[in-house]
């Protein structure tokens, strides 16, 4: 029967499904691109198949979603996608921190921090569609989603990012939002610590969020700030997404500095509060150290900071800045000036609020890595599986099963990407066979481009991508367009 035909049989499978129900042992088809069968142990034993893989009683899940990348020029640049498809990933959420590819005509440089993405050559996209267009046409190996950042937008509209926008700069903004929007864009995200952000003033951010909620798409904030007074930073943002009517996702929350250290606690406590009446959620990654670019304002002796990259200075890139200060005989805020355009990793964390924030009901969990820098923090290699091992093996902070849900369902249903991040019959066939007992992050500060061991075999829509640590040559990610989000996780709560 043509009913009992796949193009895909993956047999023998430890079957974590993606929305936290506890694992069960399943053969799975795959037929065009989507999951067409989900049976017990030898149920699909009448299909035939253009290829079987045993999982070997391996655990298959859904692949896992990046909801926070700065992918947006790499996908382009360097479909294959190894950073991403060798930890099991397949769709990246780009456009994050107000700092996105699209919409963009610049006017020299890219300014900070949009130089994340690359030089001025790398923003060859000056609406949506065109990025949409360019996607599809590089054939990554992941699906791709997109937010439309403010800083972004700023740029096309303002001679100076110093300042407030004029109401006509706003209405600019909102135009080319809306152009996004109608082309499949998730939301917009801001990125209020930067300098290119800082003086926008929340009436700005307000009215640009105003199309969104007709859209159905949500806003994602790197907050204004992450250090003391992130409470009213979390308010802000947390206004902007009633005045809107719109969801709020808190990026790569954390709390930031060692003042800061130990007030996790009352950080979520804000969250779980104001969920009560609006949704409200957040990502984080699994590490205890942040990565950026250099920012003076952080730079106060009270913390190590590696840098990653100089323009001036490329021979300092692995070195702590004290140890470039000490080399130059100046200060610390005297060689970081120096230093820039520059990188950096900010050792600015506690252990404890990281492994507070991560076990969260609300939060997902996204790399924030930077392909471009050429010492990138080793979450852009090592996230996903450092949560399936370190954290939910290792030390047992969250069970497997939690661990799968914060990487797929969860993400999907906050960001729209509809029939996917489940395992489920009709759905699209992102799929991921890891080990349980050897999964772990390779990439390490000093070494960290890695690839992850554990991960066995990874399928994007149907296409088997990745397999004992190679790729096969054949790439499926598309672009992925927001579909109908639900506003609810399994447990009722966004």
């Amino acid at each position: 029967m043509e009913s009992l035909k796949a193009d895909t049989l993956i047999v023998g499978a430890r079957v974590i499904d993606g929305t936290g129900a506890p694992a069960v042992e399943r053969d799975v088809a795959v037929r065009d691109g989507r999951i067409v069968a989900i049976e017990a142990p030898g149920g699909l034993s009448g299909w035939r198949a253009d290829e079987t893989f045993d999982a070997g009683g391996k655990v298959l899940a859904p692949g896992f979603i990046d909801v926070h990348t700065h992918d947006d020029t790499h996908v382009i640049r360097s479909p294959q996608m190894m950073p991403k498809i060798t930890q099991g990933v397949t769709t990246v959420i780009v456009g994050n921190c107000g700092i996105s590819a699209s919409p963009v005509t610049l006017k020299g440089n890219p300014p900070d921090p949009m130089n994340l993405l690359g030089d001025a050559a790398a923003f060859a996209y000056p609406t949506f569609a065109s990025y949409v267009d360019a996607v599809n046409a590089a054939c990554p190996a992941v699906n791709v989603g997109a937010l439309i950042g403010h800083t972004a937008l700023r740029n096309n509209h303002m001679d100076r990012l110093d300042r407030a926008a004029s109401a006509d700069e706003v209405a600019g903004m909102r135009a080319q939002l809306e152009e996004a929007l109608d082309n499949g864009a998730l939301g917009l995200s801001s990125g209020l610590a930067y300098g290119s952000a800082f003086s926008a003033p929340p009436e700005e951010v307000q009215a640009l969020a105003e199309p969104l909620a007709k859209a159905g798409a949500l806003y994602t904030t790197h907050m204004r700030t992450e250090f003391d007074a992130i409470l009213d930073a979390m308010d802000e943002a947390y206004r902007v997404g009633r005045h809107a009517r719109v969801p709020v996702v808190i990026s790569h929350l954390k709390c930031a500095g060692p003042s800061n250290w130990g007030r996790s606690t009352e950080v979520l406590k804000s969250i779980e509060t104001v969920r009560d009446g609006q949704p409200v959620g957040c990502d984080c990654y699994p590490y205890n150290r942040s990565s950026s670019t250099l920012d003076l304002k952080q730079v106060t002796g009270d913390i190590d900071i590696t840098i990653t990259w100089s323009t001036p200075h490329p021979e300092m890139a692995g070195k702590l800045i004290r140890e470039v200060a000490d080399e130059w005989k100046v200060s610390q805020q005297e060689a970081a000036k120096r230093l820039q355009p520059a990188g950096a990793v900010y050792h600015n964390m506690s252990e404890d609020d990281v492994r507070r924030i991560l076990s969260h009901p609300a939060t997902m969990v996204g790399s924030d890595g930077l392909p471009n820098d050429p010492l990138p923090h080793p979450r852009l290699w090592g996230a996903f599986p450092r949560v399936l091992g370190h954290y939910a093996r290792d030390t047992s902070l969250i069970s497997l099963e939690e661990a799968v849900r914060k990487m797929t369902s969860l993400s999907a249903r906050r960001f729209g990407l509809t029939e996917r991040g489940e395992l489920k019959v009709g759905y699209h066939a992102d799929l991921v066979v890891f080990d349980p007992e050897r999964v772990r992050d390779a990439a390490t500060f000093a070494k960290p481009q890695q690839a992850a061991d554990g991960i066995d075999a990874v399928w994007v829509n149907g296409v088997l991508t990745y397999r004992e640590q190679a790729v096969t040559g054949v790439r499926a990610g598309r672009f992925v367009a927001r579909g109908a989000a639900s506003k609810l996780d399994a447990a009722g709560a966004f």
